[in-house]
């Protein structure tokens, strides 16, 4: 198993989350990495409730839970979210997800776009063949991260999904979406990868669940949510234009509308 992994973007407030609980990162098997980007690991034992605050990537997850407060382990798909994610922990818990990159969800579930799971959380069984009764137990029970690993990597791998072209052609481009910082407009984009606006728009809509518009936004709060996380001399007018934005005022908006406070009171440690 390899060496667990941080990375810690999207989350609100990575410093007092990351000092409540134990997270994790690690690799799933190899057959499986196509596909899935990482799994992650989440445990905690807590005096009093916390609510983690998550500005999502344009991923699904599948997730294996187990909260004292609610009784048996269970499992859940989570589509992708529109917007901020919130979750209260409470007493003792653990979450053992797999976190597929956006476009590699479709080939596990053919036939139905990825579109309609975005904005929901479902039960395994409500998306694929009913998993085993005691899934979410062998998942989760185990103390050590390499049992957890395995029984995400054998239930993962059971599924055997078929290859689809179309998928691995989803996750290039959101992939070239979050490295390149000059993508700024669909229409660019679409041109500049030879195709038209309204085949990556199907295309999206198809494999990432969201539109290419709303990714390229997603990457660009997500970039800015970490700057005004680690640095007090921001520059937000300059920010705002190498992102893409007409103008900064553009750039508080959608940061205040996703996170909750305006970038300037988030640098200053507001809370959400």
């Amino acid at each position: 198993m390899a060496a667990p992994r941080r990375d810690t973007r999207g989350i609100v407030d990575p410093s007092a989350l990351l000092t409540r609980v134990r997270f994790r990162r690690h690799e799933p098997a190899e057959p499986l990495r196509r596909h899935i980007e990482t799994y992650w690991f989440i445990d905690w034992d807590l005096p009093e409730p916390y609510a983690s605050h998550i500005v999502p990537h344009p991923s699904v997850n599948v997730s294996f839970q187990w909260d004292e407060d609610e009784g048996a382990p269970y499992s859940e798909v989570t589509g992708v979210a529109l917007g901020l994610f919130t979750r209260k922990l409470t007493g003792r818990g653990r979450v053992c997800g797999a976190k597929f990159w956006p476009g590699g969800f479709r080939p596990y579930v053919p036939g139905v776009p990825v579109s309609r799971w975005t904005g929901r959380v479902l039960p395994v069984q409500d998306v694929f063949a009913p998993p085993p009764e005691d899934m979410a137990h062998s998942v989760v029970s185990p103390a050590d991260d390499k049992d957890r690993v395995a029984a995400l990597d054998a239930f993962l791998l059971s599924l055997a999904p078929a290859p689809d072209p179309q998928a691995d052609l989803a996750m290039g481009l959101v992939d070239r979406i979050r490295a390149d910082r000059t993508v700024r407009r669909v229409a660019d984009f679409a041109d500049a990868e030879g195709l038209s606006v309204r085949a990556v728009q199907r295309l999206f809509a198809a494999y990432v669940g969201v539109s290419p518009k709303w990714v390229i936004l997603r990457y660009r709060i997500h970039e800015a949510l970490e700057l005004a996380g680690t640095r007090r001399d921001v520059d937000w007018s300059t920010l705002a234009a190498d992102l893409g934005y007409a103008d900064q005022a553009h750039l508080v908006r959608d940061f205040t509308a996703t996170v909750g406070v305006p970038p300037t009171a988030y640098a200053s440690g507001a809370a959400v």
